[in-house]
């Protein structure tokens, strides 16, 4: 399953940016290949850099990665609720709120990537663990439709985003 399977009905046309830079990979190998990539440059990024914003009130890249955890914790629980079922509507998420207060800088980056790691391997298993019918289940997140495979290619793309954003201007 490809982002070209899905239908605009399946979310938000916000995110189509971000499905746009989810890559030609079909679903599992996109959140497991991704994911590697994600890790080795995220990896790769000189200490000096991790507390570095380049403006004031910008994220650090620190804080940036925990942004990408938060996100697809919040979206995978949606995508499960979703896949299950479950007529939850659920509402949009303060994104800068979850970043104020994570304390991101606090932490080393070896803890930061741990956390990233076990999350996505989460993500991998619970979407292995889902039918074709689940994966396509429509549920209202923001005021709109959002299917589970949508959200793997949000992930993807959001996360895709983020580290073009730190290459562009952080390094």
């Amino acid at each position: 399953m490809t982002k070209e399977d899905l239908s605009k009905s399946e979310y938000n046309p916000y995110y189509e940016t971000y499905i746009e830079k989810a890559g030609a990979l079909a679903l599992y190998e996109g959140l497991k290949t991704n994911g590697d990539l994600t890790i080795a440059f995220l990896e790769s990024i000189p200490e000096d850099k991790l507390e570095y914003r380049y403006e004031a009130g910008k994220w650090t890249v620190k804080e940036i990665i925990q942004h990408l955890i938060d996100t697809e914790r919040v979206f995978m629980y949606r995508a499960l609720c979703i896949a299950r079922q479950d007529k939850t509507l659920f509402p949009g998420y303060d994104q800068d709120a979850y970043a104020a207060s994570c304390e991101a800088n606090q932490r080393s980056m070896y803890s930061l990537m741990n956390e990233y790691k076990a999350v996505r391997l989460a993500s991998i298993i619970l979407f292995e663990s889902f039918t074709k019918e689940m994966l396509t289940q429509i549920g209202i997140a923001s005021n709109s439709n959002l299917s589970p495979r949508a959200v793997a290619f949000i992930i993807i793309g959001h996360e895709n985003h983020h580290c073009d954003v730190i290459k562009e201007r952080y390094l």
